[in-house]
Order: structure tokens, then sequence, then C-alpha cells
């Protein structure tokens, strides 16, 4: 409607205006329904679906393989498609042989297993272990500080503290809370990173790394 008046109706088969304020709303009001036609679990995020169920029988995998078939299905019937192959399988601490497809224009696309994926920008491993996503959080913090490097000769404590909370400690805690690092050889290869950081302070390079942290 602009100044009172009214456009002619036009049906909308699928899809939402991309970049509109109201667009990523619209988007989850249409696959708001999916999680109702699921009897495993599944979790959404945005456009990321992900659906899982513990194994302990067959039973359980033809389950999970009939969820995938209603995800087909809800896919055809509302003209939003998934891509095949942007799906991906991992099995967390189980040696049963399950395989799983989904259907895409009436073709069948094997779901290929993966050791790793990365998830909404954490790396995920079958085994739960956090060693790969400390080793890329720490390679990310020291590509930016070997970009402070050539941009500063040296910082005074203020503005090192002020660049480091900025652009490097994000890449270290980001998502924290779900990858929490526990051994000491992952803390270690976080901590190095700010071991060598502190050295960019004018007059702390041949300070101790515990003294470096203690002063202000």
């Amino acid at each position: 409607m602009v100044n009172g008046q009214y456009s002619s109706w036009s049906v909308v088969v699928s899809g939402v205006p991309q970049g509109s304020v109201l667009g990523p709303l619209l988007f989850l009001l249409f696959v708001n329904d999916i999680p109702d036609w699921i009897i495993t679990n599944i979790r959404m995020f945005a456009d990321d679906t992900k659906i899982w169920t513990q194994l302990s029988c067959p039973e359980d995998a033809v389950k999970l393989q009939q969820d995938l078939d209603v995800l087909s299905n809800w896919s055809a019937k509302w003209l939003l498609k998934f891509n095949p192959l942007k799906c991906k399988l991992m099995h967390l601490r189980h040696n049963m042989d399950t395989k799983y497809y989904i259907t895409q224009d009436n073709q069948k696309w094997n779901i290929q297993p993966v050791q790793q994926e990365k998830d909404l920008g954490v790396s995920t491993s079958s085994d739960l272990a956090v060693s790969y996503q400390c080793m890329e959080a720490a390679s990310k913090a020291r590509r930016v500080l070997g970009m402070v490097r050539r941009q500063f000769k040296e910082l005074d404590m203020q503005s090192f503290l002020i660049i480091y909370k900025s652009f490097v400690r994000p890449h270290l805690e980001y998502a924290i809370q779900a990858w929490s690092p526990y051994l000491r050889k992952d803390i270690d290869c976080l901590e190095r990173v700010q071991r060598s950081a502190t050295k960019m302070v004018k007059g702390f390079c041949k300070l101790p790394y515990e003294l470096r942290l203690k002063r202000d």
C-alpha cells in the first residue's frame, strides 16, 4: 500500500525478498513448521537444519531416514530445495554401519560421512575433541597480529588493549562456551597467541610473561 492505494494481488509460491528488513522473519515463518513433521531431534538456525538421534538398534537408523524423507517431501512441496552437496553425516561415538540419503528431483543423493565439519564457525569432530578448533582460532588470531605488527612499529598499553580486545581476542573466544578447551595442549595453543601479543607493547619485550600480564 502506498498513499492509501493498494496494488493488485499476486501469487507468490516461494522465496522472500532478499536484503529486506522483513526478509529473515518471512523466511523463518516459511520454514517454521518443519519441526512438526520430525519424529527424532531437530535444531534450526536461520537456513541451517540438523536432525539427529541416538542409535541403539537398526530401527533408530530407519527413523532417521524417515525424517530425511519427510524433509525431502517438504522441500519438493514448498519449492525450497536443500543442497545435497552441503548435507553431511557425522557419527558420534558409534560403529554402526549406517547410510542415509535425501531425494531431490526424483534422484537419491547419498549423504557423505565426515569426521570433521565446521558448524556456525566452530569446527566439530566425530570424537568431540576441540584441538582443531583451537588451532584454527589461534591461526586466525596470529594472522591479525601479523597485520598489526606490519602497521604499528610499537604500541603503548592503551592502544594495545584497544586493538587486542577488538581484533585479536574475539577470534580466541568466539563461541568458546560451546568448545571450551580442557586439555593442556589446547589451552597452551591459545595462550601462546597472548604470550606473543603482549611483547608488542613498548618496553614489554624482555619482561617475563607473568609480569607482562600484571602490568597495567
